[in-house]
């Protein structure tokens, strides 16, 4: 074992290979010190060193322009991409317009076709009403049509029976009495009599069963009424039977004669 005391110490004291690499990087620094001292530069270097910088400074800019227009150019389109996109927008515009014209076509049928619906639909509602209300008064008119027959016993009876005792009497004003309810209930149903007597005989309402010579009324004016005639509203239940006048035989055989003397 090696006493530590004793071992040489190489980091305190300097080897002389160290000092005299030292001292020749010395010298050699004091020379290039000398030789820069030594050393002259022109009287334009200033000028020179300037002009430099502004040739190096105006390529720059030059170039600096260059790629600004270049990044331009690049960014507007050319003008054959212009016209293309305008064909192109041209064509999406047309197909527009003519989907905006079928759109507006077929909105137009549709309307047309609902205001034709509607108007069927008004058409077979007025329809139905008004086959509705003829069938009401085709029942009405059979109906009634059967009960009329009853309604003149009635009247035949009143003017026929003459009652002699008050028994009679009571009798009479009893059947009378139902009469008089059931003429009531066929007005409340909108049944009306025909008074024909004095009027000019109507064909449409009634039917001439006789007639009868007479000076008391113009020739073709109804003189009586045999068979009573009634209305359902407006409309015609059933047709009069009446006795129309005619022209006395008297005056037609002097028409008669005196025309034949005027052809003498």
């Amino acid at each position: 074992m090696i006493d530590e005391e004793k071992q040489p110490d190489n980091t305190s004291q300097p080897t002389n290979e160290a000092v005299e690499s030292q001292g020749v990087s010395d010298q050699e620094a004091v020379k290039t010190e000398g030789d820069l001292a030594d050393l002259e530069l022109p009287p334009d270097w200033e000028e020179q060193t300037a002009e430099s910088s502004a040739v190096s400074a105006k390529t720059d800019e030059g170039k600096t322009r260059e790629e600004q227009a270049t990044q331009a150019a690049a960014e507007v389109p050319s003008a054959d991409g212009q016209l293309e996109t305008l064909s192109s927008l041209r064509q999406e515009n047309a197909a527009l317009q003519a989907q905006l014209e079928e759109l507006n076509q077929q909105c137009e049928s549709l309307k047309t076709q609902s205001m034709r619906i509607a108007a069927d639909f008004d058409n077979f509602r007025k329809r139905t009403t008004k086959e509705k209300e003829d069938l009401e008064q085709q029942m009405k008119r059979v109906t009634l049509s059967e009960l009329l027959p009853v309604v003149d016993n009635f009247e035949r009876a009143r003017s026929q029976i003459k009652p002699q005792n008050d028994g009679e009497m009571g009798i009479h004003k009893s059947y009378q009495g139902v009469y008089k309810q059931l003429v009531e209930c066929l007005k409340r149903i909108g049944v009306s009599a025909m008074r024909p007597e004095g009027k000019e005989f109507d064909p449409n309402l009634h039917e001439a069963v006789m007639r009868e010579a007479t000076n008391e009324y113009p020739e073709g004016v109804v003189t009586e009424q045999l068979v009573r005639g009634y209305f359902l509203g407006d409309r015609v239940l059933r047709h009069a039977m009446v006795k129309v006048a005619a022209a006395p035989e008297s005056s037609s055989e002097e028409s008669g004669e005196s025309q034949a003397t005027s052809s003498e």
